[in-house]
């Protein structure tokens, strides 16, 4: 099997090295090499590029009856994935989309809990973006483009794991801060949310706060789960009280299984993983996302430098 890498990033320099783990030929081209030539000889794609030159590339790969990983988001404009889902409508069952969070095993646990009784809740992610690598730079990456760029699309699994959760949810609005120094991008946004039972929530995102924080809690009547991604403490609350359980990971198993689960597809297997985003059955949580990007309302902007 013949894989092509489209973008050269440090997510794509990640799938080329899982996918040659895995026993894959896998090629890594960097955006700026890019032609659509290069799939002439694949057998599928990985779409990694920054996501405001993601269309052309899934238009190519489509052309040719290429199966995807497409990564996160898969758009941030609507009618660019109304596009991309008309594109892509022959080879959707054998795609999928990097929304990796349905392989964190403690996610896995949370998604098969009965969260009917749930009255609130609220999933948050945040970490101060200038720690995230050594040598990087937020203003030299695809993060700083208005188009395409900030934080509700780059840290966009927490909508997804919403969409798992409490399916058919509503958007309310969209809170955002942004930053004089990049318009139009936001450093912190919060989306308000109501379930169809009822249940009003939030999912918020920062690339503000100093240390990583990943935190998904739901408020029920029988029950209640307070699972902090970060720190790997799971707790699980009942009438008879709290009781933690164990889910440990390291943080390329994610890749890894996902991946795994596209090659069973490619291969005509079954997925390991219920939860699988194939791409004809994640357009909820890809329609909340471009949907929450383009209603967000600036409220102030934040100080912090951010080189």
């Amino acid at each position: 099997m013949r894989i092509k890498v489209i973008g050269a990033g440090s997510i794509g320099r990640r799938h080329h090295d899982n996918l040659i783990s895995l026993g894959i030929d896998s090629t890594l081209v960097p955006w700026r090499e890019y032609s659509p030539a290069v799939m002439d000889d694949a057998d599928a794609a990985v779409i990694a590029t920054a996501t405001d030159v993601r269309v052309g590339p899934i238009g190519d790969a489509a052309e040719r009856n290429l199966p995807m990983y497409i990564e996160k988001p898969v758009a941030f404009r609507p009618e660019d994935l109304v596009r991309i889902e008309h594109m892509t409508r022959d080879v959707a069952e054998k795609s999928v989309v990097g929304l990796m969070m349905r392989y964190h095993p403690a996610f896995r646990l949370l998604a098969d809990q009965d969260v009917s009784d749930a009255v609130r809740f609220s999933l948050d992610i945040g970490h101060d973006v200038t720690q995230w690598r050594q040598n990087w730079l937020f203003s030299e990456s695809y993060a700083a483009k208005p188009n395409g760029g900030g934080v509700l699309l780059d840290l966009c699994h927490e909508i997804d794991m919403g969409t798992v959760l409490f399916p058919g949810l509503a958007l309310e609005g969209v809170y955002s801060l942004g930053h004089d120094s990049y318009p139009e991008v936001d450093m912190s946004s919060r989306l308000t949310l109501v379930s169809p039972k009822g249940a009003a929530g939030s999912v918020g995102m920062d690339y503000l706060t100093p240390k990583l924080h990943r935190r998904t809690v739901v408020y029920g009547f029988e029950r209640m789960y307070d699972f902090d991604f970060a720190a790997q403490h799971y707790v699980i609350t009942d009438e008879n009280g709290p009781r933690t359980v164990g889910r440990e990971m390291e943080r390329n198993e994610m890749f890894v299984g996902i991946t795994g689960d596209w090659l069973r597809i490619l291969r005509g297997e079954e997925p390991e993983n219920r939860l699988v985003p194939r791409l004809d059955r994640v357009s909820e949580s890809t329609a909340l996302t471009a949907t929450a990007w383009a209603a967000r309302q600036f409220y102030g902007t934040i100080e912090k430098e951010i080189p």
